[in-house]
């Protein structure tokens, strides 16, 4: 037995003083580290993978997260910055149109949005180096979810950015890549090949699926004027389209339980970010809109408690008035002194007042904290006592994405400096969205019955959505909603769609990004600014969009620097 032992003990020293001598033996793995044997692994690919999808809540400051709530719907007119004109300052050149090459949350949107993409390539490469042990099919379906996401990514960046340089899985992350090449094809290229690889069903509801494949693939046609291209597969959404747990698109019956956790991955849901609470981190509590609560320290308790931000305009407020017909005054007239909704602005939460008692669509409650109205279940909004500073953001607070009362300790994360830290999902596509997109589809297809058929069944829900009193008083404000009997013209049909678009999706970052696409943001967006403008202190003085320039944001000078003389040409007007 001693002989053996010492026998095994002179190889194993013999083994150690050859290797030692070897270069190889230097090549130490850092403490900590993970190495690419390890990620080529099917635990080691699924953990590369959920990496990727944790970009889509940002990580990289307020405004880098896929909700585009300043980028999307701030700069879209839905609302404005809210707070104060000292906090968070460098949005206040964004919001007037007036962003610098230099702003530091243009800069990580922009690197944020490159870090998801960076990880979905990553997982890409991963997968073609695999393991023999892992499937074709996990293979397949780990790239087909990485593809979707980096098609998700590239499409954001393309919305905001406009002219980016493009990267896949072959890049040696070193040669400089210039910004002059057309993006479109990529995206679409992704999409494709996750509609084509990726299941109806998925183990996990928040994986992407293939019908949020197609669903996507259909916008990015939309986007690009691909009309019959979109309706073509925007129809097959419709008709076969199932969320990732395998059940068919729908719309959910109450309006309200879109924007709740306890129903996040519902049947509207087609793609979602996935936020939770109570997991250790914050950061997977929706980061990215902790700032988008009722502010201040009088009053009633209130959910956050900070920051102020994304306060609903004046403008889209009054945009839910109805007619007697119950249908939206789709000439503009909705911001003329006889229909535009009454406000405290101005007034103390101690000062009596009496919430509007016009006609209005009842989404305006699902979507707008207004004073005397009930706020989820934190009883009726006070009105000055939860809003910053009233003259500068106005006498709106947001209510979509805000946890309930009930909810606190569970739906929300209070383990940080403030409990805004929620768990509610950012649907990116939610199924309603799909109707109207397909309903724009089938405008310019002339088939104008289809379009009448998806903005009503819209509308139909919103109906049925009526908020009510807690003590059972009836409905919190006078609900007048009805149907469209015809759309005369496309024209006519256009302005309808467009119109529903504002008010079934407003706040959740779609507005200006529509605006663009329609060719009419300049028009849209300067009347916005002059009416804002007279109604509140400062933020939008001097403000103007000027068409050619604002539709996209700078890139960031930054990495103009960083890539070197002559390679990213600045977007035009900056």
């Amino acid at each position: 037995m001693k002989i053996t032992k010492i026998i095994a003990l002179t190889l194993l020293i013999s083994m150690v003083i050859v290797m030692a001598c070897q270069e190889s033996f230097l090549d130490v793995a850092p403490t900590g580290s993970l190495q690419e044997e390890q990620l080529t692994s099917p635990a080691g690919l699924e953990v590369s993978l959920i990496a990727a999808y944790s970009m889509l809540l940002g990580r990289s400051g307020f405004y880098s997260d896929a909700s585009n709530w300043f980028w999307g719907s701030i700069l879209g007119g839905e609302a404005n910055k809210g707070s104060n004109a000292g906090d968070q300052s460098q949005m206040n050149e964004v919001q007037a149109f007036d962003p610098q090459t230099n702003n530091i949350s243009v800069l990580q949107k922009y690197t944020s949005t490159y870090e998801g993409i960076a990880r979905s390539n990553v997982t890409i490469r991963l997968v073609a180096n695999a393991q023999p042990v892992v499937t074709e099919e996990v293979k397949t379906r780990i790239e087909a979810e990485a593809r979707f996401l980096r098609g998700h990514y590239y499409f954001d960046l393309k919305k905001n950015f406009d002219n980016v340089p493009y990267v896949d899985e072959s890049w040696d992350e070193v040669t400089p890549v210039s910004n002059n090449v057309d993006i479109w094809p990529f995206i679409e290229a992704d999409f494709q090949a996750a509609f084509d690889n990726l299941p109806e069903e998925q183990v996990d509801i928040g994986r992407a699926n293939k019908w949020a494949a197609a669903a996507y693939l259909g916008k990015a046609y939309l986007f690009q004027g691909k009309f019959p291209e979109a309706k073509a597969i925007f129809d097959q959404v419709i008709e076969d389209g199932v969320n990732s747990d395998g059940e068919k698109y729908d719309l959910v019956e109450n309006y309200a339980n879109v924007f709740r956790s306890t129903n996040d991955n519902n049947a509207e849901t087609v793609f979602a970010s996935q936020a939770a609470a109570g997991t250790g981190s914050v950061q997977n509590a929706n980061p990215g809109m902790v700032l988008n609560f009722p502010h201040g320290t009088a009053g009633p308790a209130r959910p956050g408690g900070c920051c102020g931000f994304f306060q609903p305009s004046f403008d889209l407020a009054n945009s839910f008035r109805t007619d007697a017909n119950g249908l939206p005054l789709l000439d503009n007239s909705y911001n003329d002194p006889a229909n535009a909704l009454v406000t405290d602005m101005g007034l103390q939460s101690s000062d009596p007042f009496s919430p509007d008692t016009g006609n209005l669509d009842p989404r305006i409650d699902h979507s707008i904290g207004r004073r005397g109205i009930p706020y989820l279940d934190w009883g009726p909004h006070p009105g000055f006592d939860w809003i910053r500073d009233q003259p500068y953001g106005g006498p709106y607070s947001p209510k979509k994405f805000i946890y309930y009362l009930e909810g606190s300790g569970s739906e929300n994360d209070a383990s940080d400096w403030t409990p805004g830290y929620t768990a509610v999902n950012y649907n990116i596509i939610r199924f309603a969205d799909v109707l109207l997109m397909a309903a724009e589809a089938e405008i310019e297809a002339g088939t104008l019955d289809k379009a009448l058929e998806y903005v009503n069944r819209i509308r139909a829900r919103a109906d049925s959505s009526r908020l009510m009193l807690d003590d059972d008083e009836g409905e919190a404000a006078n609900y007048v909603i009805g149907a469209y009997t015809t759309f005369a013209s496309e024209e006519e049909a256009r302005t309808a769609v467009r119109f529903e678009r504002k008010l079934e999706l407003s706040g959740e970052g779609h507005r200006f990004y529509d605006l663009v696409r329609w060719g009419i943001a300049g028009e849209v967006l300067n009347a916005y600014l002059d009416h804002e403008d007279q109604l509140l202190n400062s933020p939008f003085a001097g403000a103007s969009f000027t068409a050619s320039k604002n539709e996209f944001l700078p890139i960031p000078q930054d990495e103009i620097d960083l890539q070197g003389q002559n390679i990213l040409i600045q977007n035009q007007g900056f």
